[in-house]
C-alpha cells in the first residue's frame, strides 16, 4: 500500500560513492530540490575539500543548505534538523520533491527520529573533554568513556574525536548516557514518508575513489583553501577545522610534515571515514533500500525502479 504522506527522498552512502550525482539525476527526473545532509558542506569556507556541488550541478537543479553557515560556529544536529525541516516544508509548498543527499548519519537519524533534549554543556566541561582527549589519545580516551558509558563507547571509533568528546561531556555533565537521552528524543517523527536509498560500493573500489578524489581536490586548490581557512584563526576545536584534509594539509603548511605524507594521511583518514559510514548504513540504516554498488547507469536504473514503486512519478 502506497503511503499518501508527503514524500522525502533520502540518498546516502559513503564519501566518494557518487550520491551527489544520483541526487542531481533524481532532482531532474522528479522536479525536485536537493537538501544537504552533509555536516561539512554546510560551511561556506570549505568548497573543494568538502566536495560541494559543482557550479554546473547548481545551475541544473536548486540546492539548499550548502555553504550557508560560517565555520566559526558549530552546526549541531538539532540546528541542522530544524533548518532541514524548514526547507522540506518550503519545497513541498512549491509542489516539488525534497531530496536529501549526504553521508552524515547523525543528521539523517536526527531528522527521521528526533533530537534528544540534552541540556547545554558548560564550556568548562567541553574544554576538559578536549584536553583529556589530547592528553590520553583516542584509544585510551575511548576506554575511559567505556567506564561510565560502555554502550556508546562500543559504537564509536577511536578516531572519531568529536563524537567521543560529545559522549564524554554528556555523561559527565548529566549523569545520563547519549543513548539514554536519545530514547527520550523530542519531536520524534515528521509527518512525511521517508523514501530511503543507500549505496555501498565494493570496498576496494571505494577506497581507490577516495584516494583519487583527494588528488583531484589538490588540483582544484585544496591547499590554498586550507591556507585561507587558517588565516581566519578559527578555534581548533571547531568542526570545520577537523574536516577531512584540513588537519593534514595544515600540518604540511606548518612545516611539520612533507606534502606526500600529508596526502597519504588525508587519504587514509578519508578511507577510514568511508568505512565508518558503510558500517553505519549496514547497522543503523538497514531499513533503507541498500544497493551494493557505486553510481552508474545500472544503479541509476535500480534507483528509479525503486522510486516508481514508492509511488512517485518521474517527470522525464
Amino acid at each position: 500500500m502506497i503511503n499518501d504522506k508527503p514524500k522525502v527522498i533520502v540518498i546516502t552512502g559513503p564519501t566518494a560513492s557518487g550520491k551527489s550525482a544520483l541526487g542531481v539525476d533524481a532532482a531532474l527526473a522528479l522536479d525536485g530540490e536537493i537538501i544537504n545532509a552533509d555536516s561539512m558542506q554546510i560551511y561556506r569556507e570549505l568548497d573543494v575539500l568538502t566536495a560541494r556541488p559543482a557550479k554546473d550541478d547548481l545551475s541544473k537543479v536548486p540546492h539548499q543548505l550548502y555553504g550557508t553557515m560560517s565555520g566559526s560556529v558549530r552546526c549541531s544536529a538539532e540546528q541542522w534538523r530544524n533548518l532541514a525541516l524548514e526547507e522540506i516544508e518550503k519545497v513541498h509548498n512549491r509542489g516539488r520533491v525534497p531530496i536529501l543527499v549526504g553521508g552524515t548519519g547523525l543528521y539523517i537519524r536526527a531528522l527521521e527520529k528526533g533530537i534528544a533534549n540534552i541540556p547545554d554543556i558548560p564550556a568548562e566541561v567541553r574544554r576538559q573533554g578536549q584536553e583529556l582527549l589530547e592528553q590520553l589519545g583516542g584509544e585510551v580516551f575511548k576506554q575511559k568513556l567505556a567506564e561510565s558509558d560502555p554502550e556508546t563507547a562500543s559504537r564509536l571509533h577511536a578516531g572519531d574525536s568529536q563524537r567521543l568528546i560529545r559522549a564524554w561531556e554528556v555523561i559527565t555533565h548529566t549523569g545520563k548516557s547519549m543513548l539514554e537521552w536519545q530514547k527520550e528524543a523530542q519531536g520524534l517523527v515528521p509527518n512525511v514518508d521517508f523514501i530511503r536509498f543507500a549505496m555501498i560500493p565494493p570496498r576496494e573500489e571505494l577506497y581507490d575513489n577516495c584516494n583519487k578524489r583527494f588528488q583531484v581536490m589538490l588540483d582544484l586548490g585544496a591547499l590554498k583553501e586550507v591556507e585561507n581557512l587558517l588565516e581566519l584563526a578559527f578555534d581548533s576545536s571547531l568542526p570545520i577545522m577537523k574536516a577531512l584534509g584540513v588537519p593534514e594539509l595544515a600540518e604540511y603548511l606548518a612545516g611539520d610534515v612533507a606534502l606526500d605524507e600529508a596526502i597519504s594521511r588525508a587519504q587514509q583518514n578519508t578511507r577510514r571515514y568511508a568505512k565508518r559510514q558503510m558500517t553505519w548504513i549496514r547497522t543503523q540504516y538497514s531499513d533503507a533500500n541498500i544497493v551494493n554498488a557505486k553510481y552508474s547507469e545500472r544503479l541509476r536504473g535500480d534507483f528509479f525502479t525503486f522510486i516508481r514503486q514508492s509511488g512517485l512519478t518521474l517527470s522525464c
